[in-house]
């Protein structure tokens, strides 16, 4: 799974990295402690003003669908499992045309020792700090409790996909987020492909070799609001 993770670029940063126009990014600043329903950004293609536009906006990390009559949902919807995403009702409009990249530099998993029962925070990025895009889906959710003209009305959400995790990183976590390498980025967001289950199938399997090269670190117990660069740090070790 991905309960956390962290964005070090800032917007200006994140559109040159993503070809994208900005859009209402909310005063993004960079942060190492990202939680689900927080403000994350996301990069997305539609339609606007007549034209397909790639852009950078921020969204609620949990997504809700629009049939929602809330936008908070029974269960967790922060991260949606690859293999049924595209049958659940949760997302499988998402799947079809509202798919989108989660911008990373990094994601925290724990690792639980059987037998003690103790959880080890771990730091999991790229070897060579690039930025990850992790494969995700997106949902428009309207209030209507409010003026149909009151831009807050309109809430973005967004979940990242999850699927088994590599070889690699199985000693952590059973799930890890799915990171789509860089020739994947156009098609997996390109509204004009239909997407189904073998497609979402297909994105995993080229995310593989991606996922198996991320670098694992363990760091120091994760403040619950705690920010900061220090957070993605490695552990010191004591001289043995």
């Amino acid at each position: 799974m991905c309960g956390r993770f962290a964005v070090d670029k800032d917007t200006n940063e994140l559109i040159e990295e993503f070809v994208a126009a900005g859009g209402d990014v909310h005063d993004w600043a960079p942060s190492f402690n990202l939680a689900p329903t927080q403000q994350v950004p996301v990069v997305i293609e539609s339609v606007k003003t007549g034209e397909l536009v790639r852009r950078l906006e921020t969204a609620r990390w949990s997504l809700v669908p629009g049939w929602s009559k809330t936008l908070t949902t029974k269960f967790p919807t922060f991260n949606a499992r690859s293999e049924t995403a595209a049958s659940k009702s949760m997302f499988s409009a998402s799947v079809k045309s509202k798919r989108a990249l989660i911008p990373a530099s990094g994601y925290y998993e724990w690792h639980t020792d059987p037998v003690s029962k103790k959880k080890t925070p771990f730091y999991i990025h790229a070897k060579t700090d690039e930025t990850l895009a992790f494969a995700g889906l997106y949902s428009w959710w309207k209030d209507h409790t409010k003026a149909d003209d009151d831009p807050t009305s309109w809430n973005l959400t967004a979940t990242i996909l999850t699927s088994d995790a590599v070889d690699e990183l199985l000693d952590i976590h059973d799930r890890n987020p799915v990171p789509l390498p860089r020739e994947w980025w156009g098609r997996w967001l390109d509204p004009a492909t239909v997407g189904d289950q073998d497609f979402v199938d297909a994105a995993v399997e080229a995310a593989l070799p991606v996922a198996g090269g991320l670098e694992i670190r363990e760091v120091a117990p994760l403040p619950h609001q705690g920010e900061g660069p220090e957070l993605i740090r490695p552990v010191a070790k004591a001289a043995e």
